[in-house]
Order: C-alpha cells, then structure tokens, then sequence
C-alpha cells in the first residue's frame, strides 16, 4: 500500500529543499554503487530509498495508545457498526470485475 502522491513526495512539485548528510567514503562508495545498478543519480538514489522507508514506517503505525475512557469508546465502536449506507448496498449488489 502506498500513500498518495501528494502525500509521499512524489507529487510534481519544485524541490527546492535541501537536505544534506554526512557519510563515510565506504558508505558513499556502496550507496553509489547501488544507485548506478539501479540507473539513478545518488541522490535520486537515496532520497527514494528514504521515501520508501519513510512511508513503511508511517503506514506500518499500528500501536496507539488510548485513556480508560477513549479504550471504551474504542470498543463500543467496534461492537455496534453503522449500519450500510445505500452507496455501500449498490457496491456490495455489483458484480465484481473477476466474475464478469
């Protein structure tokens, strides 16, 4: 699953930030290496490999903490869903695509 352009950084805007890190030449070494296999510029290279980790990591949230009170309510949603909206029913009567 991925996060939507605008989202991810994948958006076509202008990328005039910078971002600037320190490596050791064996690192660098490895990190252009991996780019050229790859046909990326290094920093093309680095920045959609730090794109990819960032979106798991961001996608990958699922411990959350909740009050006594928020806990209850938490359950209490689980135990009584809404009921489906007409949108949903007209959905769920469609035959789906694999079955046509």
């Amino acid at each position: 699953m991925t996060l939507p352009a605008a989202q991810n950084g994948t958006a076509s805007t202008r990328k005039d930030d910078v971002i600037q890190i320190r490596a050791s030449a064996g690192m660098k070494a490895m990190l252009s290496r991996a780019a050229s296999l790859r046909g990326q510029k290094l920093s093309e290279f680095m920045l959609d490999s730090a794109r990819r980790e960032a979106e798991e990591a961001i996608l990958d949230q699922r411990v959350f903490f909740l009050d006594a009170e928020q806990h209850q309510q938490f359950l209490s949603l689980l135990d009584a869903p809404p009921e489906p909206s007409p949108a949903l029913e007209r959905l769920m009567r469609r035959t789906p695509a694999w079955d046509r």
